[in-house]
């Protein structure tokens, strides 16, 4: 299951430095595919879809108030970590399991192969 930030966030950015997928912007901010992975030009997503990996998105998780994770690069540090770093780090406890956007595993790990292969 992915993280999502509540709108409990205080905009600390603890928890931007630590993901390793550069899944986690601050508010306002646009995401990439790209961002933090190895990701670049047209792509074929996960879901079968395809994308430019390169370009600018609003789409998905976008916050204009506080920090937001992209749900298509969380991989809640499967293959990085043993737990989710941002909840590790965040002062507040907004970092929280995401129920709409279950995934096991094997998917997350899935994920991280396809961003960091």
């Amino acid at each position: 299951m992915a993280i999502k930030i509540t709108d409990d966030c205080i905009n600390c950015g603890a928890c931007e430095p630590e993901c390793p997928n550069n899944a986690i912007y601050e508010e306002d901010a646009p995401w990439r595919y790209a961002d933090g992975t190895n990701l670049s030009g047209d792509v074929s997503l996960i879901d079968g879809g395809s994308a430019d990996a390169d370009k600018e998105r609003t789409a998905g998780a976008f916050s204009e108030d506080f920090y937001y994770i992209v749900t298509d690069k969380c991989t809640e540090c499967k293959g990085f970590h043993d737990e989710p770093q941002c909840a590790a780090v965040c002062p507040v406890d907004c970092c929280v399991s995401d129920e709409d956007h279950v995934e096991s595993e094997e998917e997350l790990l899935a994920k991280k192969d396809w961003m960091h292969a």
